[in-house]
């Protein structure tokens, strides 16, 4: 059922690149003051399709260390040397693409491997190796130390560090492991090594420090004849949990959010998923050209679907549909959901995982409307490519559901890829550059859902005549800003009612909008409470549609916390994220009001919707729905305006208890922060209240949730 919605449709919407901070136009308006009530109309009987708990959902990507180094629990770098042990930095393969000359992509090593005894001793096996092309070589010395050290470890007093060493040697070798947490001779401990071979074999590693650290040091060293090989080396927190660090588990699992997607993301275009299974130190450390950074493989499919286990969430598996091909994708279908009567179903059976994961969510491909995709290629070929995808991935599994990689106008042109296809900026509905209703025609019974990207920042509009993006000058006020997010969200709703028109079979067969990856970005307001009315609006908006928007990933999960190392907390968007999930309801209804929201500043097209998002109660904006067994009425408020604000509610078809509950996000400044190891300055507010007040006060830029019982 569609939500019963005041707004009129209208034709345009905006999506973005993931890799570009592109994004829209809005209304140039001033602060607010109130001249007249603001009156909320919430009619309990008029309700709408149900809110997916996926909409809560969360995006991770093996772009440099996002993964490795934020939720993952290792502690070396380039623990299976894909680089040379050396004195200096190594020197990371020459970009390529969109990393080339990017200094976002310049992840020059900032730790590695380096020689004891000086560069001559260490020498690179590169015929025989434990893994990957290479693997350490040390030659021993009768009186000298020898061997390989990495520095810059987080280390804390008291706390025990595990991991193991993969060594093969001359018999007859004595290696000492060992972590040094200052210089004083007293302040390291050492596990020593005998029985070596010449054959690779495993030892266990344990360490308690006996003091703080940022700047440890493992040294593997030896002294006597002939040589010692290393052939990986893990060290971890031993509170791990499966390898996953701790406090970033315990902060995730409070945001109980639906579903989570990964490998990527652009890095999925390239990802071979076979070396990110089996034995974890011998998976092949590669080099991602996607985001030019060293992945040593750790974190695979196994890994990531006990993350979902840990986390309870559903996973969302994208495969590879850029350099991939048909049958490896089916091949992973059938590593995760076969029997372990089939091929990929034995090896992980093999790989200690026998039951079938069972996974449901399946995205082909990643943005394959980009030229700056790995394996790209002309949109005609890429619907024959996700056809062939979607045949022999639903041959192992006809259950799962299929998301199609796609580009409404708005993306096309907001990532300059319409203009390279037909020379249109703005490409025409259907047109040979309109990605999404390419594959809706031509695709659609290989398409379950269709998935829209979009990041918001509220910096630039698109000129229409100049055919480009332009600063918006002067800037937007405060409350435009904070609606950036939610113009995105307005603009695929418009482009969805448009291909409702121009495409029969659609209403036949209804195709829910994916937004798996989306974002609102505020240069240097990271882990600040900026983004939070930004974000609050957005859900509001796809609420009021909550029949074609039936998940939405923020990009990233790591993205609604903060860390230090060694602490986690929820910052101010984990926060948010969490109050609405716990707090607000399942089945939206509908909210109508006196104030509608104004028109755009803009014309209609390119990056700007034709409707501005938002209840008609301006400069707020309102939405509410019932619990799932509508016991429970919530009604959501955000106040985006940096003054007090007043609003009158009315609730018709409904009778509400004399008793009710208020969370609230409403600090002193919108420059507050939450950041782990510092004091909190952001905090939900619970307060118990009696009646709901005929007319409630709204302190600037704050999330409101009213909650009450249905009678």
């Amino acid at each position: 059922m569609r939500l019963i919605s005041t707004n009129v449709p209208g034709k345009r919407t905006l999506l973005f690149h993931r890799l570009l901070l592109l994004s829209f136009c809005f209304p140039l308006t001033a602060a607010v003051s109130q001249a007249t009530a603001v009156t909320a109309t919430v009619d309990v009987a008029k309700t709408g399709a149900p809110i997916s708990r996926n909409i809560y959902g969360q995006f991770l990507e093996h772009g440099g260390d996002i993964v490795n180094a934020g939720i993952w629990s290792e502690m070396l770098a380039d623990r299976k040397f894909f680089y040379p042990v050396a004195s200096v930095a190594p020197t990371p393969p020459a970009a390529i693409g969109n990393a080339a000359g990017n200094p976002r992509f310049e992840n020059i090593p900032k730790r590695w491997w380096a020689p004891v005894g000086g560069d001559s001793v260490v020498t690179m096996d590169r015929e025989s190796p434990y893994t990957g092309d290479q693997s350490p070589v040390v030659r021993l010395s009768p009186t000298e130390t020898h061997g390989i050290r990495q520095s810059g470890l987080f280390v804390r007093s008291e706390k025990t560090y595990t991991g193991r060493v993969v060594l093969a040697a001359t018999p007859g070798t004595v290696i000492k492991v060992t972590l040094i947490w200052s210089a004083g001779t007293a302040d390291r401990q050492s596990v020593t090594i005998h029985a070596l071979g010449r054959g690779y074999r495993t030892y266990p590693l344990r360490y308690t420090s006996h003091a703080n650290s940022d700047n440890a040091t493992l040294e593997i060293t030896g002294i006597g004849t002939g040589e010692f090989h290393v052939g990986a080396v893990s060290l971890m927190p031993a509170d791990n949990i499966d390898g996953f660090r701790p406090e970033v588990i315990a902060v995730l699992k409070q945001l109980r959010f639906g579903v989570l997607r990964f490998p990527g993301g652009n890095f999925v275009s390239s990802y071979e998923w076979r070396y990110g299974v089996g034995d974890i130190d011998k998976r092949p450390p590669i080099f991602d050209p996607v985001w030019h950074a060293l992945q040593p493989n750790d974190v695979g499919t196994d890994e990531f679907l006990r993350l979902c286990k840990l986390l309870g969430v559903d996973p969302y598996i994208t495969v590879n549909a850029g350099f991939g091909d048909a049958w490896s994708a089916r091949e992973l279908v059938e590593y995760t959901n076969g029997a372990i009567t089939t091929p990929m179903g034995k090896w992980r059976e093999q790989n200690g995982h026998p039951a079938p994961y069972n996974v449901k969510l399946w995205g082909i491909g990643n943005e394959p409307w980009g030229d700056y995709q790995m394996g790209a290629m002309a949109l005609p070929q890429y619907e024959i490519k996700h056809n062939l995808f979607a045949k022999e991935m639903k041959k192992i599994d006809p259950t799962i559901t299929l998301l199609a990689g796609g580009a409404m106008p708005d993306v096309m042109e907001g990532a300059d890829q319409a203009r390279r296809i037909n020379g249109q900026y703005v490409p025409d509905y259907l047109s040979s550059a309109d990605w999404t209703g390419q594959l809706l025609l031509h695709c659609l019974r290989n398409i379950d859902m269709v998935s829209e990207h979009y990041y918001a920042s509220g910096t630039q509009h698109t000129d229409m005549k100049l055919g480009k993006k332009v600063p918006i000058e002067p800037p937007l006020s405060f409350i435009e800003v904070q609606r950036a997010a939610a113009v995105q969200v307005r603009a695929k709703y418009e482009h969805y009612e448009k291909y409702l028109e121009l495409i029969p079979a659609l209403r036949a067969k209804p195709v829910p909008i994916a937004i798996d990856e989306w974002a609102y970005f505020l240069p240097g307001k990271r882990d600040s409470y900026h983004t939070v009315p930004a974000y609050a609006w957005a859900f509001h908006e796809m609420f009021r549609h909550s029949d074609i928007f039936q998940m939405a990933n923020l990009t990233f999960a790591t993205a609604t916390f903060s860390s230090n190392g060694t602490e986690a907390v929820l910052n101010p968007t984990g926060l948010l994220f969490k109050m609405y999930r716990d707090h607000f309801g399942v089945i939206p209804v509908e909210v109508g009001g006196n104030s509608p929201q104004p028109k755009p500043a803009f014309p209609a097209g390119g990056d700007q919707p034709a409707v501005n998002p938002g209840s008609p109660t301006y400069p707020l904006d309102v939405s509410a729905a019932l619990s799932e067994d509508r016991k429970t009425l919530s009604i959501a408020v955000l106040n985006p305006s940096d003054t007090e604000q007043s609003l009158h509610l009315e609730i018709q078809d409904a009778a509400l208890a004399p008793a009710g509950k208020l969370w609230r996000m409403a600090p002193d400044s919108i420059d507050a922060t939450v950041k782990a190891g510092s004091t909190a300055e952001v905090r939900v507010e619970e307060q118990s209240l009696g009646a709901l007040p005929a007319t409630i006060k709204l302190r600037p830029y704050s999330v409101n949730i009213y909650s009450y019982p249905v009678q």
